[in-house]
């Protein structure tokens, strides 16, 4: 059923969390630009988390589109998508503020907003599995 919006919803979700951190950076230092990959090079167990989560996402979004026989179980897991892009969110707004040389740092990069529009595209596709749901639900009450 990748016809279905929600399908292209999470697909694009997935296209973001997944794409788009190759694509858009985090924050500029002075020198170089950082972006979500390099971060596993860094010392600190906190900045290799970052992409850790930005993967986990995308693969939990793409899992979460062949679960369309079980809508109940899509819209969980849409759910626990939307947690750990808040997490990852929330994650990234810490780090931003409590890196050292704030000064060099003080330019953020959009790709700290990906995971809003990630969380945007998951509440959209819950949004069309609920009515999906509704759908079957009143169809089974006319039988």
């Amino acid at each position: 059923m990748i016809q279905r919006i929600q399908s292209i919803y999470l697909l694009i979700a997935t296209a973001v969390s997944g794409g788009l951190i190759f694509v858009f950076n985090l924050w500029n230092n002075l020198k170089e630009d950082i972006f979500a990959l390099d971060l596993f090079t860094r010392e600190s167990f906190l900045l290799k988390v970052i992409p850790m989560l930005f993967l986990l996402s995308a693969i939990v979004s793409f899992l979460d589109i062949f679960l369309f026989k079980n809508r109940k179980l899509q819209f969980v897991v849409g759910r626990l998508v939307i947690l750990i892009n808040l997490f990852l969110l929330g994650l990234l707004i810490y780090v931003s503020l409590t890196l050292p040389g704030e000064v060099s740092i003080s330019e953020k990069g959009i790709g700290m907003f990906l995971p809003i529009l990630v969380v945007l595209l998951i509440v959209l596709a819950n949004k069309a599995i609920k009515k999906d749901e509704d759908l079957v639900k009143s169809v089974d009450r006319l039988r």
